[in-house]
């Protein structure tokens, strides 16, 4: 059974949907996000990262991230920001204004203690002439995360790309449960939040809006798709570029060749990063010895294993598991 790489790397970030409303607009209308870092702590205490997307469902506007080109995005389009950049959105006016965002701080906060109508208006008085979904969800971003990493500052997928019989009743669901207020809603949202990024992720992966380089498009590439696979199902197996190369049916240089290309990186360094993905995730999930961990992803000492996680992650294994201890701690209080 081949390995679903998607799948594997999307549960390795631990996804967690944080705060998910509907904004109605009328003219003359702005909203602007401050960079996640300064409302994160309010949202999910102790995460690591936000990642916050929005989905046109009616009219159309402008949204962009500080620093970056707006894009005009139109009913059905969808906008992410993966990095948490101070980013806008804005009414369809001939140029987009820039708002300067007072009391969204304080929006952010009691959005997110719930204190709020998960319905929001802004702008004007007069008739709705825009409306757009909000999702945020937390996740563990590490500095070799291949899905974060592989994701430019923000993203613009166009409705035909973002057209399926899939996003379609995820938003007329999440619309339906934002109104109605039903019991449960809350934690109906949250998932909901979960499942339409995934949804956008896989939108990106199967779209052009897909990056050139990366993971991502290392899947739209039949020899690097198939030599990532082979990576993701047995991460521990003694692989070579020699061995990957017979198992994927091509010889060494198309191998080295393709996958770079697609990709971004040589197949070994790739299979090093996400070791260290796994280790790092193994290592603040349990409780295993670090030799245990070490082994679990292909070092037979624990010495050079602690060395290899060192230089990528900065820190020594135990420490690394003792600060994700405490992060794991002050999400729950």
């Amino acid at each position: 059974m081949r390995t679903d790489v998607l799948s594997d790397v999307l549960g390795s970030l631990r996804l967690s949907g944080s705060m998910f409303f509907l904004v109605d607009a009328a003219e003359p209308w702005a909203t602007r996000a401050p960079r996640a870092a300064e409302f994160a702590p309010w949202v999910l205490p102790g995460v690591r990262h936000l990642v916050s997307y929005h989905v046109v469902t009616q009219g159309d506007c402008w949204a962009g991230i500080e620093g970056g080109v707006p894009q005009r995005l139109e009913a059905g389009d969808i906008f992410v920001v993966p990095h948490g950049d101070a980013y806008f959105l804005a009414g369809p006016g001939p140029a987009p204004p820039i708002p300067d965002g007072p009391g969204t701080l304080a929006f952010f906060r009691e959005m997110a203690a719930g204190r709020l109508r998960p319905v929001v208006a802004a702008g004007g008085d007069g008739p709705v002439q825009a409306r757009f979904i909000c999702g945020f969800l937390g996740c563990d971003a590490l500095a070799f995360d291949p899905l974060l990493g592989a994701l430019p500052p923000m993203i613009h997928l166009r409705r035909a790309a973002a057209a399926n019989d899939r996003m379609g009743p995820l938003v007329e669901l999440a619309l339906r449960e934002l109104r109605e207020r039903r019991r449960g809603g809350h934690s109906v949202l949250l998932r909901l939040s979960e499942l339409m990024f995934i949804e956008v992720v896989r939108c990106v992966v199967e779209s052009g809006e897909a990056p050139r380089t990366g993971w991502m498009a290392g899947l739209r590439d039949p020899v690097a798709g198939r030599a990532l696979a082979l990576l993701h199902a047995a991460p521990a197996q003694a692989w070579t570029l020699g061995l990957l190369a017979s198992e994927t049916g091509v010889s060494r240089s198309v191998l080295a060749e393709r996958f770079a290309r697609a990709v971004g990186q040589p197949p070994m360094r790739y299979l090093a990063c996400w070791r260290m993905m796994l280790a790092a995730r193994r290592l603040a999930d349990g409780t295993a010895p670090v030799k245990r961990v070490a082994a679990s992803v292909g070092y037979e000492s624990e010495a050079a294993f602690s060395r290899a996680f060192s230089r990528h992650a900065g820190v020594a294994p135990a420490l690394w598991r003792k600060r994700a201890r405490s992060n794991d701690d002050e999400t729950e209080t």
